[in-house]
């Protein structure tokens, strides 16, 4: 018997999950409409608009005493680059390294949404992104800068932890031990101040205002930097993983160049090896470093126990990095075929659920957000070099190297996210059937609905009216009326991308600061563009929840 609409995502616009929830009584007495938990009146508008200013207010401050706290420890030398050189050094870092993780972060969103306007409609008014998405959209250009650009990403946040992460007896401010503990020592400071400085107000930034947000010589910079890390074959072991998953399938994998030549074969196939023989020494040194408790791992836990918690967050992340592809793929197959596997369809009922998708999309980044923290505290090798033994006795030179964190950042961008996602598209049916994604989805949720990062969006709508980007639609044109045989929809279905940005400029191109009801269905309407981060499907979505309009 049900209770309430329990019909899966289909393929009509009808289709749309509800939770079960109380209805009043007119709605069986009086064949009303059904709620649901958007306001239906003004006591309920009243309630949610107060909701929404609370969680503005405490999320932004904080923000603001995260940020306090983390130049605290910078410039009293409790950090590990404040303390190897001067506080200014890792002060600098530390604020390049976010604008640059904002850059990188905004920037794909934008190249991947914006492939399918004509480059000539922007090539006088954005000289700079013109020059961007030249580069970008050449040939298979915009695979490697995302197999790059994950890496990058990742590197970032590991030095970005080096720059502004302390110690577990890290004190500041004549604070609480309590405080110092959970802000510094368990790195909920550099988490928040990360997430939404670098990450989630960049991508709402750069969701409908693509052109002026690639429109810059840095953004350019970080293009070349993604394409030239792939380039190095530093994380060509992934490609192993791809070829072989294709010829399991019998899908060939899509390329807009021609074949390569035997002396392309050769040299690719040398930096397969060459990644696959350095992902295995970056495991060896870092397990190796591991027991011998050689890394900003809390002294308090012990070596067998790093490892271990290690190995479950690799997993934990690559379960999370994958599920939203696989979530995009099951939620396209046939009810039937989908109902036979019942954990996915209940995984699918529940992250497409009313407003639940872009909850969960918020949810998930902080949450792969606080687990790369946590690897680099574990990875990261914190050898005092002349004063102890390096590791596998190598040089001090060479144990500087280790030292940055650029084994760790290799393992976890292959191990823990690239791997996965191909495991993810290429098996969706029996990855969305693994009981630990319901859990996960319901642990995003939650955490979305605390709104600590609500400040994200505030901050999004402030830097929009500082630097007065504009929406797209003013240099390009209705976007909805573009014709999909004109668009060339690549693998990564750009069109959905754009079409996500059409729908988030409807709250965002003129930003309101004292509209907080606006800001609400802001936010709600722009973290749908954070799926396209990850490259999924976004066509199979909204082709389901035409409703967002």
């Amino acid at each position: 018997m049900e209770t309430e609409s329990t019909k899966l995502v289909g393929s009509t616009d009808d289709d749309v999950v509800e939770k079960v929830r109380y209805q009043t009584d007119d709605v069986y007495f009086e064949d009303k409409e059904k709620q649901t938990w958007e306001p239906v009146n003004k006591s309920d508008e009243d309630i949610n608009m107060t909701s929404t200013i609370v969680k503005y207010i405490y999320s932004l401050a904080l923000l603001i005493f995260s940020v306090t706290m983390v130049m605290s420890a910078i410039f009293s030398e409790q950090t590990k680059i404040s303390i190897s050189a001067h506080p200014v050094t890792a002060l600098v870092i530390f604020w390049f390294l976010i604008i640059w993780l904002a850059t990188v972060e905004g920037g794909q969103g934008a190249l991947v949404g914006i492939q399918p306007v004509a480059s000539s409609k922007y090539a006088v008014t954005h000289t700079k992104a013109y020059k961007c998405t030249n580069l970008a959209h050449k040939g298979d250009n915009m695979e490697r800068f995302i197999v790059g650009r994950q890496f990058l990403v990742v590197l970032i946040i590991f030095v970005t932890n080096m720059c502004g992460g302390t110690g577990a007896d890290a004190t500041v401010l004549g604070l609480p031990a309590s405080v110092n503990n959970i802000f510094l020592g368990m790195g909920l400071a550099m988490i928040l101040a990360t997430v939404m400085l670098g990450q989630l107000a960049a991508q709402v930034v750069a969701a409908n205002c693509m052109l002026d947000f690639i429109n810059n010589y840095f953004m350019l910079f970080s293009i070349y930097v993604s394409l030239g890390i792939e380039l190095s074959g530093l994380l060509h072991s992934v490609y192993v993983v791809q070829i072989f998953f294709s010829k399991v399938t019998g899908h060939p994998i899509e390329s807009k160049e021609p074949p390569r030549s035997m002396l392309q074969n050769v040299a690719f196939w040398f930096r397969v090896l060459f990644s696959t023989v350095i992902l295995g020494f970056a495991f060896a040194v870092t397990i190796a470093a591991l027991f011998q408790g050689k890394t900003t791992m809390w002294s308090s836990v012990p070596p067998g126990a790093s490892v271990a918690i290690f190995v479950i967050l690799m997993c934990f992340v690559g379960l999370m990095e994958g599920m939203q592809i696989a979530l995009f793929a099951v939620v396209n197959l046939p009810e039937e075929t989908l109902n036979k596997a019942k954990i996915a369809a209940a995984n699918c009922k529940l992250t497409f659920a009313e407003n639940n998708f872009a909850a969960f999309l918020i949810g998930r980044q902080v949450l792969v957000t606080v687990c790369m923290f946590i690897i680099a505290q574990i990875t990261t090798l914190n050898v005092v070099v002349g004063k102890g033994e390096n590791i596998f006795n190598v040089s001090d030179g060479l144990q500087n190297f280790f030292n940055t964190g650029l084994l760790g950042a290799i393992i976890t961008t292959i191990v823990a996210s690239l791997a996965w996602r191909i495991v993810a598209a290429t098996f969706p049916l029996k990855f969305m059937s693994n009981p630990l994604i319901y859990l996960i989805i319901r642990f995003c949720l939650i955490l979305e609905k605390t709104g600590i990062c609500s400040a994200s969006w505030l901050l999004a709508l402030m830097q929009k009216e500082i630097v007065n980007f504009q929406p797209d639609e003013t240099f390009v044109g209705d976007v909805d009326e573009m014709e999909e045989e004109d668009i060339g929809i690549s693998s990564f279905n750009p069109r959905a991308s754009l079409l996500a940005s059409r729908r988030t400029s409807q709250i965002l191109a003129k930003p309101d600061l004292t509209n907080l009801r606006a800001s609400l269905l802001a936010s709600r309407r722009t973290s749908q563009i954070l799926a396209q981060s990850d490259l999924v499907n976004l066509q199979a979505y909204f082709d389901h929840h035409e409703d967002l309009e």
